[in-house]
């Protein structure tokens, strides 16, 4: 079984963007015509140039030889420069045609890929979710004056209904000044006014979503990482 094609796609999310703005996926065909997909997650440059880089590596490096081959197509791409030391951008576009090479080889074995990579560990694992704004408002470029970004009631809100969703940890951003605006369409706070801005927003919003569903071990703590532990 050999690559024989690979096809990106870039695709949009709505508002609120849960998730991110845009995900990027590619497929790979054998020429039996069996499918792998993988997904892509690199913030260092336009999402379609990144597809190109994804067709690029695979044009180089996978098509034409067998999927099976991984630790082959990794060192070869890994190591394709100089020193053996490439930027992220290439880690993910790496790390996305090798998950659709694994799934062209659990699809080839007619096994789930855990089973090929030593065996299930967990029947399940627990998961979070970042605070979104209501459907409809995006997360990215607020539309009002109030959001979850700037007010801790709606950060409790939003806290609550993950919690109703089922999710026990959320994490989020509470002293982020280069992400949060103030204002609707006002410049976001430099730096410099980080300080002010915390004391004004961030603890209240890290304390808000920690209140809002009761003191129980699953609770969402405050900062940016919700895990026990951290």
């Amino acid at each position: 079984m050999k690559v024989a094609g690979v096809e990106t796609f870039v695709v949009a999310n709505p508002p609120p963007r849960r998730g991110g703005r845009y995900f990027i996926f590619v497929k790979l065909t054998t020429e039996g015509g069996v499918d792998g997909i993988g997904e892509a997650y690199v913030a260092t440059f336009d999402p379609h140039l990144v597809a190109r880089m994804i067709e690029d590596v695979a044009d180089r490096f996978l098509v034409g030889r067998s999927p099976f081959d991984v630790e082959v197509f990794w060192r070869r791409a890994y190591g394709s420069g100089y020193a053996l030391r490439p930027d992220p951008t290439l880690c993910g576009v790496i790390s996305a045609l090798e998950m659709a090479c694994w799934d062209l080889i659990g699809k080839e074995c007619n096994r789930p890929v855990y089973d090929l990579l030593g065996g299930r560990v967990h029947e399940g694992l627990r998961a979070y979710t970042y605070l979104y704004p209501a459907d409809g408002d995006d997360t990215y470029t607020p539309t009002t004056q109030r959001h979850i970004y700037n007010d801790p009631s709606l950060a409790a809100e939003a806290a609550r209904d993950a919690v109703a969703k089922g999710f026990t940890a959320v994490k989020f951003d509470p002293a982020d000044p280069t992400r949060c605006s103030t204002a609707a369409n006002q410049p976001r706070p430099s730096w410099r006014s980080a300080s002010r801005w915390s004391a004004r927003y961030a603890t209240p919003s890290a304390q808000a979503p920690t209140s809002c569903s009761g003191p129980t071990d699953s609770s969402p703590r405050p900062g940016r990482c919700a895990w026990p532990g951290c």
